[in-house]
């Protein structure tokens, strides 16, 4: 019984790739995009970029919510002490061997913190940018009537500029026959 188990494993094992093999296949004849908000309104974008930065600020607002709750602890338990009792609540980079984890008030208040902490730099981010479209707005407004904008954009992906050989000398270098000429030296 058990090598029919194992040989059915292991069948199953080999055949694994095999499933996989589709996942990995370059399929062009499909272009959704559903990451594309080019025709959102704009609250649906902004929404998503404060998700964005809710979400990415997480691991470093976790960090520094666990170094602020140990750097508390330690305070808290030893006065900030150096000895070898002391050292067992120091935060993570001083940390001995035998230190003492947090217990689950101390990670629960962890967690708090660090949701706290990237909503708040999602929520800032949200004011600086809208601030900023406020004053693009304003001088946008500010502008005479008929006056002329020039929107800066970088070049389309398929549009490439050719590049220029080392070796061709401008136009405006070549001399009176209209071929190259070198340039003399002392």
């Amino acid at each position: 019984m058990k090598t029919a188990k194992r040989r059915t494993l292991f069948f199953l094992l080999l055949a694994m790739p095999v499933f996989l093999v589709h996942a990995q296949t370059n399929n062009t004849t499909t272009t959704n995009n559903f990451f594309d908000l080019g025709s959102s309104p704009q609250w649906v974008r902004d929404l998503r970029r404060w998700e964005i930065v809710a979400f990415g600020a997480i691991p470093f607002a976790m960090f520094m919510a666990s170094f602020a709750v140990d750097m508390y602890r330690w305070n808290k338990a030893n006065g900030m002490d150096f000895s070898n009792v002391g050292r067992r609540y120091a935060p993570w980079p001083l940390k001995s061997a035998g230190a003492i984890a947090m217990s689950s008030k101390e990670i629960k208040t962890t967690l708090i913190i660090a949701a706290g902490l990237s909503v708040t730099v999602a929520f800032t981010d949200l004011i600086i940018t809208q601030i900023k479209r406020s004053k693009a707005r304003k001088r946008a407004e500010a502008l005479p009537h008929n006056a002329t904008t020039i929107n800066q954009r970088p070049l389309e992906p398929n549009v490439q500029e050719e590049p220029q050989a080392v070796d061709e000398v401008p136009d405006d270098a070549a001399g009176d026959s209209g071929t190259p000429t070198a340039a003399s030296s002392p």
